[in-house]
């Protein structure tokens, strides 16, 4: 499996949450970080990403903005200091109808077990795409988006979930083009990137810390160093996430036994997988597969209402 594959699978583990939001005159909101992916669609009219770092950076119609780990940030009708801006209203209540200077979809993965793909982690806070990028498909995707968002019917689910991820694996190819380079974009050390290579294509291998140094042709005590230092983690600590990661992926999209998922991450028994996922995840395999299976996705309305409220940190999508 190629990372960005890998990286949309723990993505999905999420829930996935989108709504459409107009907006007239002064306005602006915040939202505060969260465990997961956002994102902004432009539908109509002229606005602001305000973050803490980078200067403002005006949006049209069109533009996608994408937080890959769910960064604080706020839109503006202006440019202003995001300390500035109030909260975001994302409390579901109906949306106007007729015309609105700003109008645009907001969405979010929220991961409410585990953490955010490291992969997602090593990209820039935001990456914005714009019409003009030449990727038609984008704005296909985004009409797509905002017709289903206007409708309930069967299968409503599923095309939900596989629109957003569409739409985040075309943003981020986008990008990737743009910015050619390692695999892993913000990680600069070669023995560190080749590192994980290894461990993304063959995490079920019983990998050693002197296994993995011996494979990127250096010590033992600097390969740790290098590998703690750029990742933030030691590469034991780091393994186990990435299997761990790979195990809730099959818990949500397969039946297979959990002794079999064990076995195909790299665990000798389900009871130590069951230990494992239970320190990270902080629930068992077991009900972990259940919550995932009766997840429910957003169901707007075309007025921007939905059955059930969700609190993302941040994005609280109705």
């Amino acid at each position: 499996m190629d990372i960005l594959s890998e990286m949309i699978g723990s993505i999905r583990l999420g829930r996935a949450r989108a709504r459409r939001i107009k907006e007239t005159g002064s306005w602006g909101m915040r939202w505060d970080a969260f465990a997961g992916s956002g994102f902004h669609v432009v539908l109509h009219g002229r606005g602001w990403l305000i973050t803490a770092d980078d200067p403002p950076r005006a949006l049209g119609q069109g533009d996608v903005v994408l937080a890959p780990s769910g960064a604080r940030h706020g839109l503006s009708h202006v440019p202003r200091a995001l300390d500035d801006l109030p909260p975001g209203d994302m409390s579901g209540k109906p949306q106007p109808d007729g015309h609105a200077d700003f109008e645009f979809l907001c969405g979010a993965y929220h991961l409410e077990h585990g953490q955010v793909h490291e992969y997602l982690l090593s990209l820039p806070d935001f990456i914005v795409a714009s019409p003009d990028d030449g990727d038609p498909e984008l704005a296909s995707l985004v009409d797509l988006l905002i017709a289903d968002l206007s409708q309930a019917g069967p299968g409503t689910e599923a095309t939900r979930s596989a629109l957003l991820d569409l739409l985040l694996v075309h943003v981020l190819r986008g990008w990737l083009r743009t910015h050619p380079g390692p695999d892993w974009p913000l990680v600069r050390d070669p023995a560190v990137v080749a590192a994980l290579r290894h461990i993304h294509r063959e995490p079920h291998r019983p990998w050693t810390v002197s296994q993995l140094s011996a494979v990127v042709g250096m010590s033992r005590t600097a390969f740790t160093r290098h590998f703690t230092g750029r990742m933030g983690k030691p590469p034991r600590v780091y393994l186990t996430g990435v299997r761990l990661s790979q195990g809730a992926r099959l818990l949500r999209e397969t039946d297979a036994p959990l002794a079999v998922i064990a076995r195909q991450i790299g665990y000798s028994t389900e009871f130590a997988f069951g230990t494992a996922f239970r320190r990270e995840y902080g629930i068992s395999p077991g009900r972990f597969r259940d919550g995932a299976r009766t997840a429910p996705v957003v169901r707007n309305d075309r007025h921007g209402q939905s059955g059930s409220t969700t609190t993302t940190s941040g994005f609280t999508v109705r």
